[in-house]
């Protein structure tokens, strides 16, 4: 088997919204990616309590599964100053200190409008300090093999992005489904050591299309056809800290 390298990274800073690429990273013990699902867009009250926080279910948050239109978002945020900056068709529409009521508020307005017909209640922005918004409760990093979705793509006869996945990681020199063998197990990413926990059952959010916004594909009902499953890709747990970057050998 060739030798598998780590081909991308992503992180996702606001649940549901468009992903920002990682050349270099570094995973702690027990964490997930630093910053990734740090905030969330409440969709309707959900009770959350950042004193306090706990896992919600992704339903009680805008996001892709339920709200494909926040994929024609393209989103940057910044470490520093906690600032997001929404663009649509090109142009920016709003821009927030998610740390401030009033940077919080302009986003929250700016979805308010932009999601109008989808909404249960006020969008709300929610944050709670080292909280992850994950799909799973507890603090994971995702991981897909490149292959696999190769695999996906010569079953339906046509290109399927990788970030359809909304993954961190992304493998490559792995062979197709090879992330399957490695729950329980440990395997080292660049410097810091993982341990496959759970497989990841795909959802309607991948048959969304994350260029366009266009619900074009269907995604779980395919990988059922093909490997009478629903799952691709892995969620593994950081158990040995280190810096990961692009290009980087997994063993």
């Amino acid at each position: 088997m060739a030798e598998a390298i780590i081909h991308s990274i992503f992180r996702y800073p606001v649940k549901g919204l468009s992903p920002q690429a990682l050349g270099r990273t570094t995973l702690s013990v027990g964490g997930t990616l630093p910053a990734d699902r740090l905030y969330a867009i409440e969709n309707g009250p959900t009770g959350f309590d950042p004193a306090h926080p706990a896992y919600f279910p992704k339903q009680r948050f805008l996001m892709l599964m339920r709200n494909e239109r926040l994929a024609a978002l393209k989103t940057d945020f910044h470490d520093e100053s906690h600032t997001l900056a929404i663009r649509h068709e090109g142009r920016e529409t709003v821009r927030g200190d998610l740390r401030t009521a009033e940077g919080r508020a302009a986003v929250e307005a700016f979805m308010a409008s932009f999601c109008a017909d989808e909404l249960n209640g006020p969008p709300r922005v929610l944050y709670g300090g080292g909280h992850s918004f994950s799909d799973v409760a507890r603090k994971v990093v995702s991981v897909i093999n490149i292959a696999s979705v190769a695999a996906l793509e010569a079953a339906v006869g046509r290109p399927v992005a990788p970030l359809r996945f909304r993954a961190n990681i992304y493998v490559a020199g792995w062979p197709a489904w090879h992330e399957f063998n490695l729950l329980d197990r440990e395997f080292r990413a660049g410097g810091a050591r993982l341990r496959g926990v759970k497989r990841i059952v795909r959802c309607a959010a991948t048959n969304v299309d994350p260029a366009t916004g266009v619900r074009d594909m269907t995604i779980p009902q395919t990988l059922m056809r093909i490997v009478d499953h629903m799952d691709c890709g892995i969620y593994a747990e950081v158990v040995g800290a280190g810096d990961i970057a692009v290009g980087d050998a997994v063993r």
